[in-house]
């Protein structure tokens, strides 16, 4: 009899979730904030130096040039600006969607030194005899813009013109500075120039016996109107106590952001797409009920993403999407479990409460594994690979939840309808794959389209390719070496776009008007893109004429990145402790969990991925940067997932034998792990793969690295999980076993309710 209350309840859960999705989503999509690489803008990491030989940098004046900055840039209306305060005295600063660029990054670095000088360049005021505060942006009576000043001593104030006004002309003039240099700048030479240092130079007549002092001429038009209202902001919020060193800088122009979400987002929406179509054709019922929960763990992702106010990045994008890969394995390692406890002849219901339960802590386990990855990425990467940990490790929760529980229940609810029953083929079975349960079969015992293969008996092969691809990777990366980007190497990165072609001499011939030197310039394939990569970190003035010059000459602005020796050394000094920490971490809970003649085999199986995208991108010579870290690590994560499943399967098929007594015994469960779990594995990686090609082809241009080195390390990992991993815990098992005399305990049964595995 069909409980109708339970398919009434399945349709009412599935309504409240497409109306609550439907209604909300556009709402909580426009919510999300959009990192620099989506919208546009820079972000800059500042080392905080003292002003003079001497003095010390303290937490107090970090903190207080934080304060500074804070304040100059709320001038800028950047909504929800970021300035944090890092250790080392650093302070980063992150400004989206920010319109004018250089002159948000000159209002930044500006010491706000106001001196009144002759032209001889001697200093008549300074900051010092300004009232604090007391600066102002107005306009004359000509209606142009000019700033207000306001001076503490009006007698002091007269002195000074008295002095210039005696003076012939041409040196009666009262020179205005900002950020003068003693020994660099000089009246003479920059007002020979057409755009000099000096925000103005007023002739004087005669003595002015006021505390009020207008600044104007220089500031015609829009931009002089907001170079006007800078000066003043600048003096408001009051000069930096500290010195600020630019020791890495990135930059998007707005339409660069624009393009690179509209592909990411168009790709993985495809991706995703191939993912619901394998699913449903796969696994029928429980593919359809895996469409809704993906759906909802998208939901719930971006949902909780704006909870925590974190900011979406395109590498946070390609997270989303693989998180996608983690939820559908955690579909796929139950569906699965189902499928074999239904062709041992159980019924739908006793399938369905035998394969939720067996399959639960195989879950867990490839679940906690990755997390660890996703933790060390966490705090040991950089602003936008810190990024994407946060939106990885949220998307592996959320997937575990949306995977476990709510699967879970809606398939409960079709399961204890009756409706279901005897319908096997809505799982995939067909009625010549299922045998009768008065067989007394196990699901140990049931063939797979594998069995024809004998993963043992060719070990040596196995070992003796992966032994010379490594070797291979080894020469190509002694003689080429890897193409390391500027992230690695310092130096300056420069991505130009235009709607034509561009030509290479047209970009060096630029190059050549800006006195930039050794610039390496590679196109695009259809050659409307180009990127230069200079070997010096180019300062903030030349940065300035790297963006107008490009702009000008092509209609859009260009990205530029710089990184100084300083953070490239950081750079790699933490690539190698990320890797080095996930592997501890993993080696530790693997024990834990297993043991550690399953654990070490495992971090060398993860280690030999990580070593083969290694070589791959040296053969390809594709750019390694930072994004690379985070491809590499996130591989060591699914690398390590895909392990643990088979592991798993190699741990229960130990509970039947619970003493071994021959080789071939360990080798049987090789063979029989394999097997069993070969069709999940190849399952979830081309379900992972479906996404990652389509960012490869479709995707950002920026993140194509990144996506290329994801699609080499899910290829390799599944390779190393079969055929690396496990076949060393063969070896070592057979140590054992020769060790302990011919006879292994392996498994000692406790009670019905409680065995344990000695290992």
């Amino acid at each position: 009899m069909k409980k109708r209350s339970f398919i009434i309840s399945f349709m009412l859960i599935v309504l409240l979730l497409a109306s609550l999705m439907g209604v909300t989503t556009k709402d909580i999509v426009n919510k999300v904030n959009l990192g620099l690489d989506l919208q546009g803008g820079f972000e800059v990491l500042y080392q905080v130096e003292p002003l003079e030989k001497g003095d010390k940098i303290d937490d107090t004046a970090v903190k207080s040039a934080a304060k500074t900055l804070e304040s100059r840039v709320n001038v800028l209306g950047v909504s929800e600006p970021v300035i944090q305060v890092e250790e080392g005295n650093r302070i980063r600063v992150q400004l989206a969607g920010v319109e004018d660029q250089n002159e948000a990054r000159k209002l930044l670095s500006t010491q706000a030194h106001l001196t009144i000088r002759d032209v001889n360049d001697k200093a008549l005021l300074t900051g010092k005899d300004l009232v604090e505060g007391g600066a102002s942006q107005s306009f004359d009576e000509n209606g142009n813009p000019m700033v207000s000043l306001k001076l503490k001593d009006s007698n002091k104030f007269g002195e000074v013109t008295k002095e210039i006004s005696e003076k012939t002309p041409p040196e009666n003039m009262m020179v205005i500075w900002m950020d003068f240099k003693e020994g660099e700048d000089s009246f003479m030479e920059e007002s020979q120039k057409e755009d000099p240092k000096y925000v103005s130079a007023a002739n004087v007549s005669e003595p002015i016996q006021s505390s009020d002092v207008m600044i104007s001429g220089g500031f015609e038009g829009e931009e002089g109107l907001m170079r006007a209202k800078n000066i003043a902001a600048l003096l408001n919020s009051g000069s930096l106590p500290v010195e600020l060193d630019e020791i890495y800088s990135t930059s998007v122009g707005a339409q660069f952001g624009e393009q690179a979400l509209e592909k990411t987002v168009i790709a993985g929406a495809l991706g995703v797409l191939a993912v619901f179509i394998f699913m449903l054709i796969f696994y029928r019922i429980p593919g359809l009920i895996a469409v809704i929960t993906l759906s909802t763990y998208i939901y719930l992702t971006l949902v909780a993403f704006n909870l925590i106010g974190g900011v979406l990045t395109l590498p946070g994008i390609a997270a989303l999407i693989l998180g996608v890969g983690m939820a559908v394995d955690a579909n796929i390692i139950m569906y699965e479990r189902i499928k074999d406890e239904i062709r041992i002849g159980r019924s739908v219901k006793q399938a369905y409460k035998k394969g939720s339960a067996q399959s639960l802590w195989t879950i867990v386990d490839a679940n906690i594994t990755t997390i660890i990855a996703a933790l060390v990425l966490f705090f040991f990467g950089t602003s936008s690979v810190k990024g994407f940990a946060t939106m990885l490790l949220i998307s592996i929760l959320l997937s575990f939840v949306t995977s476990v529980f709510l699967t879970r229940l809606l398939l409960s609810l079709l399961v204890k309808s009756n409706y279901l029953n005897k319908k096997f083929r809505f799982f995939g079975v067909r009625p010549s794959m299922r045998h009768e349960l008065s067989e007394g079969k196990d699901i140990h015992d049931l063939t797979t389209a594998w069995d024809r293969y004998d993963f043992v008996q060719y070990m040596k092969k196995f070992f003796t390719l992966s032994g010379l691809i490594i070797l291979t990777g080894l020469i190509i990366l002694t003689v080429f070496k890897l193409n390391l980007g500027i992230d690695f190497t310092s130096g300056t990165r420069i991505d130009v776009a235009s709607d034509e072609t561009i030509k290479t001499e047209h970009i060096e011939k630029s190059l050549n008007d800006l006195k930039i030197d050794d610039g390496d310039v590679t196109l695009s394939q259809d050659k409307t893109r180009a990127t230069i990569q200079v070997k010096d970190d180019l300062d903030q003035e030349k940065i300035s004429e790297v963006k107008d010059k490009f702009n000008k000459a092509y209609g859009q602005e260009p990205n530029v990145s710089t990184v100084s020796p300083v953070i490239g050394k950081e750079l790699v000094k933490n690539a190698i402790l990320s890797l080095l920490i996930a592997s501890i971490g993993i080696i530790i809970y693997a024990t834990i969990r297993f043991e550690w003649r399953m654990a070490l085999p495992s971090v060398i199986a993860l280690l030999h991925d990580a070593f083969i995208i290694i070589a791959m991108f040296s053969i390809l010579r594709l750019e390694v940067d930072i994004t690379f870290i985070a491809a590499v690590l996130t591989i060591i994560g699914y690398s390590i997932n895909d392990t643990i499943v088979t592991f798993d399967r190699v741990r229960e098929n130990l509970r039947k034998f619970k003493v071994i007594k021959s080789s071939e015994e360990i080798d049987l469960i090789v063979n029989r792990s394999l097997r069993q779990t070969l069709t999940r594995s190849i399952n979830t990686v081309v379900t992972v793969i479906f996404v990652v090609v389509l960012l490869v082809f479709f995707g950002a241009d920026s993140i194509f690295n990144f996506s290329v080195a994801l699609f080499i390390g899910l290829i390799s990992g599944v390779y190393s999980s079969v055929f690396i991993a496990v076949q060393l815990w063969a070896i070592l098992k057979k140590q054992q076993l020769k060790k302990s005399e011919g006879q292994l305990v392996v498994y000692e049964e406790k009670s019905k309710d409680d065995e344990k595995i000695l290992v």
